[in-house]
């Protein structure tokens, strides 16, 4: 009977199981997806939940809480920027289980864990990303800088002398009376 059997030790000591779960959850957070046999992806989902609602709040504190988890920045940097804003309204169940059958070599069940919301196929709303920026300059010909910009409206030549604008000639006096 399997009274009180909570852990899947899956064959390996505590600090084996440690290190595989904290690899594969840095691998599942960089890489939105992974394929693993079904009592890893299983036990997976049990250490890897926790720490997506840990960082939906954003704070040193949770960070630190996460990294001592995944011992892996760019998985943590990852996880706060992106993966954070995009099941920020989601209440949990952020990852899936997909079986794909059985291995070849051992016959094992094979499946794909995937986060929820970053499957195009499943969700309503695509993910986007952000539009790459060049380093190029743009090129001159194609900007409607002539049509926003009019030069300085002079007076018509058939005007009268006192209805034209009259030029300043204040800066000149004052310099005058200066030397």
């Amino acid at each position: 009977m399997r009274h009180g059997k909570k852990i899947n030790h899956l064959g390996r000591t505590s600090s084996h199981r440690q290190a595989l779960l904290s690899n594969m959850a840095a691998s599942l957070i960089l890489h939105k997806r992974i394929n693993t046999t079904l009592a890893k992806a299983k036990a997976l989902r049990k250490y890897v939940e926790p720490l997506i609602t840990k960082s939906k709040t954003d704070s040193t504190h949770s960070r630190r809480i996460v990294f001592s988890y995944l011992q892996n920045k760019y998985a943590v940097a990852e996880l706060f920027k992106e993966v954070s804003g995009v099941v920020a309204e989601r209440p949990g169940g952020y990852t899936r289980i997909i079986k794909l059958g059985n291995r070849q070599g051992d016959a094992a069940e094979m499946c794909m864990i995937e986060l929820v919301d970053f499957n195009t196929l499943y969700t309503k709303e695509k993910v986007t990303k952000k539009a790459k920026t060049t380093r190029r300059s743009r090129s001159k010909t194609n900007t409607p800088k002539a049509e926003t910009e009019q030069p300085a409206a002079e007076a018509p030549a058939d005007l009268p002398a006192e209805s034209k604008p009259k030029k300043a000639t204040r800066k000149k006096k004052e310099d005058k009376g200066q030397e």
